[in-house]
């Protein structure tokens, strides 16, 4: 069995090369040894020179082959900053999208969710932008032509109200509105464009997209008017989200939910008028109460109806303190009496379906009566199990009264103030102050009111001007999501989303949105299409009217919609193909469309060349419920598929303290102050470079913190790395890798190996790449930089660099290994630091002065270096290597002899691949022992002088995929070198401190 095995790794080192330079220079160097001569003079002469100069070392240090390069060590402060603007400028950042765009590849798109145009650039859009650049570059350097059109979201009320409060300007026309609107947009836009561009993102910033286009906004209308012809798109009187500080009716996504909100909640009594009929006791005869709970007191007056849980169970309680009877869930008592401050006595209890035909006496309202009816949206959470229901001011309320012929009454008006229907003592009253205020008080002056408390609770804001909204009934324009949901969900199945957990938050936002409302009250927007009878307020809306739109706004732009009279929005062909009237019937439409509808639609404007569908949408984690659900509806509504193949979803950036930045709070980070330093020194510049790397090296899929121990860290690791390569550079000095590069199977295993090492390193970062995981290739990057490069192949290697002939195999199959290291780290980060990556590649040989490394491609990956059974090999020394080192904790492993006993097997033949001669000290093995000498043995001896350091170990050796299996020990015995340290090289491998080691020797002497 031995003998078999010991077989297959022969035959397995055959593959290696072995056999092709068995005996020659890589394996076994001369061991010449003469006493008599040092650098070709005499023992006496060489003493005489030694003496004169001082130092034996500094006779020969310009013999030594140290490193030079030109690349600086560090770069700092503006010479930092100027030097990223000449490589922005020298390798033609601006152009290299042009480049990619117009060579062959299979094409990967990559959408840009447009950024709001209402402000300076921010952390939030570097990390955003600078994730997908970092995924750009990395598949146009692997040969795709990348499709990323940068774009920006132009319409809006922030935009509009910046723009007004700005000017300070009222009673402006739409026009002047818009135009005013415009103007600060394009304004914003240049500022974020030029940070972009300062960033190093790669696009073609002259063609850009803009949600205020005519172009655009023709192919919105033009999902708009395929929507309305399905049935998608309809108008209705129903309860919307509306904010009052902005007049305007607001989707789900334009919300933020304030979890510190405080409302006045109440507990108030309805009187039951008329008894259900199966509510029959004694006790029970006109004086019971229903009670209610709510959190919008101000809603009371809007009371149409008290919805209950059939299957529940109900029961009249008697108050102990003063005989009140109240009907109330059973299962919500105990916790009433609490609230109450009273015990409670049950006098009847029944299902909740035996409450039907119940009518109450509204509190506040005289004669009105108010039904008890059944509903699924009654739960047992909080509350009395009896829902106060208020059909103008509830989304389930509103559903309930659809059911029950409700009417659905709206006592409040746009600004939130109640009208002349709430009664004079509530008329001009807001609704969410003074107005709650008084019907609290109405409650409690007629005796309906039982208790009010403070609550604190989760509660919708306008995202904008950050004040509560209301819900209040409106005649708006509503997506029926509900018939796209099943739909939706289907193509969402079909999606790759990263981080998965994410798919979790988007089919619950879907569930949650049964319509979308995309009506505004604006006039910064692109306008609805649609035209208004006269005298019937009819909606004259068709495919004819809307074509004849989106031809006007394509050449003309939306403004037209208020530029031109109306009898050229509205012409007699169109007229007479909608079967209408006369043109001076209808009044053109005063309301725009949403801005989430805006940009839903950029799928149909910007993805032309890739059929409407993008390889991945990358956004924060806001556009869950925004521009990925709106995009997901539109599309599946208009194309039945999703607009994207994956969905990438990243936390947001925070303060270092993991607090949301605020300006009051005074902890925002400005990304222009990150990259060139702030007024003081306490702020220094830290490049653009450092910027990226803060991205890439952050946990994209939680929040992201940034700040000056961030940046500190990612300044400190560049600097480390430009370390690592300005060492590979000098180390490159003089090479020309197209004429003396070693041919893998020439080279040392050692070297081999590192090749092998390298593939590996390569391929998994390019699988992190694949899945946006840019950080865990920075930890590949620091992995391979500090384990295999720095602790393990640079440690051993520099003797072979700067003491072998400048020519010698030795020396040029290491430097043919340090290249493609060079190459292959330079590339690997190139899409995380691409000014780094190219002020690298225009220090590196083997390539033409003007060629760029954004124009060269990928990391090498070449199965030629993969050596499974040479990795057995290296690792099986390297496991000797550490025992060694563990037994000499402290001292140099350079004055040690090694004897290494390894029982004959596959360890020991894998050992002799290293070291052919039973005694060297210039094998491969001592090369990787960093000793002075190593004896290789099957037995060790027994006469070991008293000093010797003995450890010992085993090493399981897997080959051929694991056929073969063997593990074998070994014992290595240390001893401190009888041999002196050689004046040049430093090792201890000559017979006299002031004389050349044998290999020094033949070196200087060649070189004379």
């Amino acid at each position: 069995m031995l003998l078999c095995g010991v077989s297959v790794v022969s035959r397995t080192l055959t593959r290696w090369g072995q056999k092709s330079h068995r005996g020659g220079g890589l394996l076994r160097r001369s061991f010449l040894c003469s006493t008599s001569r040092c650098h070709g003079v005499s023992a006496g002469e060489g003493s005489r020179q030694s003496a004169e100069t001082g130092s034996a070392q500094g006779l020969y240090r310009d013999t030594v082959l140290l490193p030079r390069t030109e690349f600086p060590m560090k770069l700092a402060g503006q010479k930092l900053l100027d030097r990223e603007v000449e490589i922005q400028e020298k390798s033609g950042f601006s152009s290299l999208y042009t480049w990619q765009s117009e060579r062959k590849g299979k094409k990967f798109c990559l959408h840009d969710g447009p950024p709001y145009a209402n402000g300076d650039p921010h952390v939030g859009h570097a990390l955003n932008k600078i994730l997908k650049d970092i995924h750009n570059r990395f598949e146009m350097l692997r040969g795709r032509q990348v499709h990323y059109i940068p774009g920006w979201d132009c319409h809006g009320l922030p935009i509009e109200l910046k723009a007004l409060g700005e000017l300070g300007a009222v009673d402006l026309s739409p026009l002047q509105i818009r135009q005013k609107a415009r103007e600060f947009a394009k304004g914003a836009i240049e500022r974020q464009k030029a940070a972009f561009q300062r960033w190093g993102v790669m696009a073609d910033w002259g063609q850009c997209y803009y949600t205020y286009d005519g172009a655009y906004e023709a192919a919105q209308l033009k999902v708009f008017r395929e929507m309305h012809s399905k049935g998608f798109i309809y108008q209705d009187y129903k309860p919307v989200f509306w904010s009052p500080s902005t007049r305007t009716a607001l989707a789900e996504a334009e919300l933020e939910y304030n979890p510190g909100h405080i409302s006045k909640t109440i507990y108030a009594t309805f009187p039951l008028d008329t008894l259900p009929p199966k509510m029959t006791s004694n006790e029970v005869q006109d004086n019971v109460s229903v009670l209610v709970w709510t959190t919008q007191p101000w809603t009371i007056p809007a009371n149409q109806a008290i919805c209950y849980m059939p299957n529940a169970q109900y029961s009249v309680m008697k108050r102990k303190d003063n005989s009140q009877l109240l009907l109330m869930a059973t299962e919500r008592s105990v916790s009433i009496a609490a609230v109450l401050g009273t015990e409670l006595e049950s006098v009847v209890t029944l299902t909740g379906s035996e409450l039907e035909g119940g009518i109450c006496k509204h509190p506040t309202i005289a004669n009105k009566e108010v039904p008890l009816i059944p509903a699924n949206h009654v739960t047992m959470a909080k509350g009395t199990g009896l829902v106060h229901t208020a059909p103008s001011h509830g989304m389930e309320d509103y559903s309930v009264a659809s059911q029950f012929k409700l009417p659905v009454e709206c006592m409040v008006d746009e600004d939130g103030k109640f009208t002349e229907l709430a009664g004079p003592e509530l008329e001009n009253l807001s609704v969410l102050k003074e107005g709650n205020e008084k019907v609290i008080c109405m409650l409690k002056e007629c005796g309906a009111l039982l208790k009010e408390e403070d609550c604190i609770h989760s509660y919708p804001y306008d995202w904008r001007t950050k004040q509560p909204v209301v819900i209040r009934p409106s005649k708006q324009w509503f997506i029926n999501t509900g018939s796209l949901k099943d739909k939706a969900k289907e193509a969402l199945a079909k999606v790759r989303i990263l981080p998965e957990s994410a798919r979790s938050s988007l089919l619950t936002m879907l569930d949650r949105r049964t319509y979308w409302c995309i009506s505004r009250q604006r006039s910064w927007g692109v306008p609805i299409p649609v035209f208004y009878h006269r005298e019937t307020g009819e909606a004259l809306i068709n495919k004819h009217t809307v074509a004849h739109i989106v031809t006007l706004f394509k050449e003309k732009g939306s403004d037209c919609w208020w530029e031109l009279p109306i009898d050229t929005l509205l012409p007699a062909d169109v007229l007479k193909k909608s079967k209408a009237g006369p043109v001076s019937d209808y009044v053109r439409g005063e309301d725009v469309l949403d801005i989430w509808f805006d940009s839903g639609t950029s799928w149909a404007a910007v993805l032309e060349e890739t059929d409407g569908k993008a390889d991945a949408y990358v956004e924060g984690k806001d556009q869950i419920g925004g521009w990925f659900q709106s995009s997901l509806l539109t599309s599946v509504a208009v194309k039945n598929k999703a607009p994207y193949k994956s969905l990438v979803v990243h936390g947001f950036a925070v303060s270092e303290k993991g607090e949301k930045m605020s300006k009051s709070v005074g902890n925002v980070v400005d990304p222009d102050t990150v990259i060139n330093g702030g007024k003081d020194d306490s702020t220094p510049a830290y490049g653009a470079d450092a910027l990226r790397w803060w991205v890439a090296e952050s946990n994209i899929f939680s929040e992201v913190q940034i700040g000056p121990s961030a940046l500190n860290s990612a300044r400190d690791n560049i600097n480390k790395l430009r370390n690592t390569l300005r060492f590979l550079l000098g180390n490159l000095n003089g090479f020309d890798p197209q004429t003396q590069a070693v041919d893998p199977k020439q080279m040392f295993y050692i070297d081999q190996y590192m090749l092998h090492l390298l593939r590996e390193y390569s391929m998994k970062v390019t699988d992190a790449y694949n899945e946006f995981d840019a950080g865990r290739v920075i930890r590949l990057l620091q992995a391979f930089m500090t384990r295999d490069l720095s602790n393990f192949y640079f440690s051993i290697i520099k003797d072979r660099l700067y003491c072998e002939t400048e020519d010698s195999l030795g020396r040029r199959s290491c430097q043919t290994v340090l290249e493609e290291i060079l190459d292959g780290v330079t590339r690997s980060i190139a899409p995380i630091l691409p000014h780094l990556a190219e002020d690298v590649y225009a220090h590196t040989p083997g390539h033409d002065k003007d060629e760029t490394l954004f124009r060269s491609g990928w990391l090498k990956c070449s199965s030629v270096w993969r050596r499974p059974g040479l990795e057995e090999a290296v690792e099986g020394a390297c496991a000797i290597r550490d025992s060694f080192l563990s037994s000499i904790p402290g001292k140099n492993a350079a004055q040690y002899d090694l004897t290494i006993a390894i029982e004959p097997g596959l360890l020991f033949e894998l050992m002799e691949s290293l070291q052919e001669d039973p005694s060297s000290t210039s094998s491969q093995l001592v090369e990787l022992m960093m000793s002075a000498r190593v004896n290789l043995t099957s037995t060790m001896p027994r006469d070991l002088p008293p000093e010797t350091l003995t450890s010992h170990g085993t090493f399981l050796i897997n080959l051929e995929g694991g056929v073969i299996r063997e593990e074998s020990s070994y014992t290595i015995a240390a001893v401190p070198t009888s041999a002196e340290r050689c004046p040049r090289c430093r090792r201890y491998t000559t017979e006299s401190a002031d004389c050349l080691c044998p290999r020094c020797q033949t070196v200087v002497t060649k070189a004379q």
